[in-house]
């Protein structure tokens, strides 16, 4: 009879990411703390706690940025 375990084996552990980053074909401004270029819209990632918050899809840049001012402001209160 074969036993239940097999020895010798690799124990593979995985460590999740504490924090999920943007998509890889987002691209970062340079201007603003916390707006990315995706689609040619302009949306906003803020770190909460371990995950980021993604914000709605704004047609300009600075609209982005008062989201995120806007979302870490309430998260401090």
């Amino acid at each position: 009879m074969k036993t239940l375990r097999q020895r010798n084996r690799d124990i593979v552990t995985y460590t999740p990411r504490v924090e999920p980053a943007p998509p890889e074909h987002a691209l970062r401004l340079d201007e603003f703390r916390d707006v990315w270029a995706l689609r040619g819209k302009f949306v906003a990632f803020v770190l909460l706690d371990n995950r980021f918050c993604r914000s709605p899809r704004f047609d300009v840049p600075q609209a982005a940025q008062r989201w995120a001012d806007q979302v870490r402001q309430d998260a401090e209160i």
